[in-house]
């Protein structure tokens, strides 16, 4: 009983400093574009993980966007989107990404504090249970990129029509 304890104690520790760890980086050092963040080939723009049905259950995991509001930024799309806006939501999801897969190496120190098959068996539960939020963020990534070059298209459209009113007075 007491090793289950500890194991749920370091997880919670690990969980929380890992929380804090990732609203306290700087999101810049987070790229979409580089490994491992970066969509491979194998991917398919987020076609694989329509495979596993993310689509259908992603929504009943539990999110901290929500449980925190007031620490994390919204999940939710805004109506008004901008290229600085979707800029940083496809950071946090790097964050997310790299967070989750630093709790899923972490979760084997229940092997250290509980030795034999019950360490492996905890460690192994708590790998399983941040894998999903992993593919998550790896599901949602492409959508959200490919938002953020049709704002991107836009804003570029607008910057034109705006400097050609101002170069040849059409504006009101």
């Amino acid at each position: 009983m007491i090793h289950i304890l500890r194991c749920l104690i370091y997880l919670a520790l690990i969980g929380a400093s890992c929380f804090v760890l990732g609203r306290l980086l700087p999101k810049g050092m987070f790229k979409a574009d580089r490994p491992p963040f970066r969509l491979y080939s194998w991917e398919r723009q987020g076609a694989f993980y329509d495979r596993l049905g993310i689509r259908r259950w992603k929504e009943k995991l539990p999110d901290m966007s929500a449980i925190l509001p007031r620490l994390m930024p919204p999940k939710k799309l805004p109506r008004e989107m901008s290229a600085p806006v979707l800029e940083r939501m496809i950071q946090e999801t790097c964050v997310a990404e790299w967070i989750h897969g630093l709790l899923c190496i972490l979760g084997f120190g229940c092997v250290l504090i509980w030795k034999g098959v019950w360490g492996w068996a905890v460690s192994l539960l708590y790998f399983l249970g941040n894998l999903p939020y992993i593919l998550i963020q790896r599901y949602n990534r492409p959508k959200l990129i490919r938002i953020l070059q049709k704002v991107q298209a836009r804003e570029k459209v607008y910057e034109k029509c705006d400097h050609f009113e101002l170069q040849h007075g059409t504006g009101t």
